[in-house]
C-alpha cells in the first residue's frame, strides 16, 4: 500500500485529551443518540437487519457472502437474518451462536479498540470457527497483520463495547483510549513495512460522516470507493438480487 492510503474509520485516529473533546462528545451523544448496537439497517418491514441481508450461514457453507430471501427469514436476538435456502435457516434456528457475526457485524478491526464502525459483509473472515466482519478492504489487512492479537482485544473489550451503540461507545474510545491505541498512520506504517510496494485505493469515508451522518454499513450498499451491494428486498435487482454474490473492493 502507498503512502496516499487513507486511513480506514475502524483504526481510531488520533484525537487529543481536552474539555472541549469530552464536551464535543455529550453534545454529540445528546444531539444524535447512543446509536445501534448492532450493525443493522431497516428492512422492507422496517425490522433491523443484519449483514446487509446476506446469509449467515453461507460463509460457512459455500465461503462466500451471498445475498439472501427476504421471505426465508429468522431473528435472533432483535435483529432479522435473510438465507438463500430454508436449509439455511433451519441450521441457524438450530445453532444461531455458531453464524452470528462476531461483534455485532461491526469492523472487526476496530472492534480491537473499542470502536464500533464500519460494516461490510463482502469482507470477512473465518477464525477458529467463528465469522468476523470488516469495515472495509483497510480494516480486513490491518486485521490480518495479527488476527490472534486483534481477537483476543476485541473480545475482552466486547463486554464494554457490545452494552453501548455505536455512536457514543466510539465517541468514547476516541477520548478515553485503550492502553494499546495505535492511530492510522501508525498501523498504516506496519502494514506498509509488511507489504512493501503494495497499494489500496480506498476512500473510508471519514469518521464525522461515518459516525453522524450515514448507517452502519452505508459504503458497502451506496458503493462508496467499491461496487454498490445494494439492501436485498429494499433496492432494486441487480444490485441486490437474492441469491447472488456479493462482491465489494475486490471487483472493482
Amino acid at each position: 500500500m502507498g503512502a496516499n492510503m487513507n486511513t480506514s474509520p475502524s483504526t481510531p485516529p488520533a484525537l487529543p485529551h481536552s474539555l472541549p473533546l469530552l464536551l464535543a462528545l455529550i453534545f454529540a451523544v445528546l444531539i444524535t443518540g447512543c446509536g445501534q448496537r448492532h450493525a443493522v439497517v431497516p428492512d422492507r418491514n422496517g425490522e433491523p437487519l443484519m449483514l446487509l441481508g446476506h446469509d449467515p450461514v453461507a460463509y460457512f457453507t459455500v465461503g462466500k457472502a451471498i445475498r439472501g430471501n427476504p421471505d426465508i427469514v429468522a431473528r435472533h436476538e432483535g435483529s432479522a437474518y435473510y438465507f438463500v435456502s430454508d436449509e439455511h435457516r433451519a441450521m441457524f434456528m438450530q445453532t444461531p451462536a455458531k453464524y452470528v457475526p462476531q461483534y455485532g457485524a461491526f469492523c472487526a478491526s476496530g472492534a480491537s479498540y473499542g470502536v464500533k464502525l464500519g460494516s461490510d459483509p463482502t469482507e470477512f473472515r473465518i477464525v477458529d470457527g467463528r465469522l468476523f466482519v470488516f469495515g472495509d478492504v483497510l480494516g480486513r489487512e490491518y486485521w490480518l497483520m495479527d488476527p490472534k492479537w486483534h481477537i483476543e482485544k476485541a473480545d475482552a473489550l466486547w463486554p464494554e463495547t457490545g452494552a453501548n451503540g455505536h455512536r457514543y461507545q466510539s465517541l468514547k474510545r476516541f477520548a478515553f483510549k485503550v492502553p494499546w491505541y495505535k492511530n492510522g498512520k501508525q498501523v498504516h506504517d506496519e502494514w506498509q513495512a509488511a507489504h512493501p510496494g503494495a497499494k489500496i485505493d480506498y476512500d473510508p469515508g471519514g469518521v464525522f460522516t461515518n459516525l453522524f451522518v450515514k448507517y452502519p454499513g452505508w459504503r458497502a450498499r451506496e458503493g462508496h470507493g467499491q461496487p454498490a451491494l445494494g439492501l436485498v428486498g429494499v433496492d432494486p435487482c441487480p444490485p441486490a438480487c437474492i441469491g447472488a454474490e456479493s462482491k465489494g473492493y475486490a471487483a472493482q
